[in-house]
């Protein structure tokens, strides 16, 4: 039976204990929420990976990986996400849960203490960042930003996220840019990072066996010396409406062959709505799943793409098609695409389709269950939305959609 709990330990710094006793290890994460902001994604997204390179304890990777030996084999890792126009940055650790410890040794706390020295007792030098840390992280960074355009179907969907978005606080990577990335020194970083831990919200998920007040006592000795100060407030996701006319962009790059990428806006539907789990299932019908019209009949049955697919942004309201295609079926992938859209939304379906969608839909809610990861990733979504309906009540609803 897995239980639940959030609560907060203090002022804005949120815990949530996913209690379960189905796993053998256990998950702990600490993120950052950050307003989504072109000017601070890049050192918002270098701060973390340059925490992870050592303490005053630990101060090199050496020193830290015989740290997590001694949690029998535990990992800390930097991670940087984008929930709607919010950044998230922090630490993703796993280790083994106690239950499994040889002897009862307590595993939980040692593991929390580590992940709250990387986050606040950093190795520096002259009350700044060690510079060859920061150099080498900013380095891998811009490599990482610069890489986006190695991969023509993901550079195609986030060009057209660019595009569409553009001017909205969407619009900007979850990386940020290499230009604001590469005036990043060891000092400025620094004072970013301070600056950070003491405005940001923070939020806590632990899943595991412990119980929740154990939990939160090892998080609260963790992150007792965090700062806190005036807390930044996440803004409203930004909800515009369609513009009158669609605009096409065409852009020319050395490939063999043509990426199509299609958004649409949901009319200011979003997860905050009673009509979500209506719009995802109607997202998933039209190019979310195997069975989705863009699948069966814009690529099996027509041929006119190599891959057609359909993906919603619940948080901004956003249905985005990505798709593979010839340069000359350029004009009739669109049409087609556009054509099972309007099937859907005249209501054409068949009872195989959508009953077939609702299983494949609700089987992968279900197994979120069965992936602690996804489970962290699945509750920091929903808290980044200001929401509290849990796994099993999406599939209720769900079930509701006629």
């Amino acid at each position: 039976m897995t239980q639940v709990t959030r609560r907060e330990l203090f002022p804005g710094v949120w815990l949530r204990t996913v209690h379960t006793d189905k796993f053998k290890s256990s998950y702990l994460s600490l993120t950052m929420l950050v307003p989504l902001e072109r000017e601070r994604a890049a050192a918002n997204a270098l701060l973390f990976p340059v925490l992870r390179r050592g303490t005053r304890e630990h101060p090199d990777m050496e020193s830290l990986s015989a740290a997590l030996d001694e949690l029998y084999g535990g990992a800390i890792e930097p991670i940087v996400r984008k929930k709607g126009e919010t950044q998230c940055l922090g630490f993703v650790a796993s280790f083994l849960d106690d239950a499994f410890a040889p002897g009862g040794e307590p595993i939980l706390e040692p593991a929390a203490g580590l992940l709250g020295e990387l986050l606040l007792d950093p190795v520096t030098h002259g009350g700044r960042f060690l510079s060859s840390y920061v150099e080498s992280e900013k380095a891998n960074l811009i490599d990482a930003i610069r890489g986006l355009k190695n991969d023509k179907r993901d550079w195609a969907d986030i060009r057209l996220m660019q595009e569409m978005c553009a001017g909205e606080p969407y619009s900007v990577l979850r990386l940020g840019d290499e230009e604001t990335a590469g005036r990043i020194t060891n000092q400025s970083l620094y004072v970013h990072g301070q600056a950070l831990m003491a405005s940001s919200r923070v939020e806590v998920i632990y899943c595991g066996s412990a119980e929740a007040q154990r939990v939160e006592d090892a998080v609260l000795t963790a992150l007792a010396a965090l700062p806190r100060g005036a807390q930044t407030a996440l803004p409203e996701v930004q909800r515009i409406q369609a513009p009158d006319t669609p605009r096409r962009i065409v852009e020319t790059m050395d490939v063999t062959q043509g990426k199509l990428a299609m958004g649409f806006r949901t009319g200011g539907v979003t997860c905050w709505e009673e009509e979500y789990p209506a719009m995802a299932m109607c997202n998933a019908v039209f190019g979310g799943t195997t069975l989705s019209k863009l699948f069966m009949n814009v690529r099996e049955k027509l041929s006119l793409c190599y891959y057609a697919s359909s993906t919603l942004e619940k948080m901004k309201g956003l249905i985005l098609v990505s798709s593979g295609i010839e340069f000359d079926k350029f004009q009739q992938a669109r049409d087609e695409i556009l054509h099972q859209l309007e099937e859907i939304r005249q209501g054409n379906m068949e009872d195989w389709e959508l009953e077939g969608t609702r299983r494949t839909m609700i089987g992968a809610h279900l197994a979120t269950l069965d992936v602690q990861d996804r489970q962290e990733d699945f509750w920091l979504g929903q808290t980044a939305a200001g929401l509290e309906t849990g796994i099993e009540e999406l599939v209720a609803q769900l079930e509701q959609v006629t």
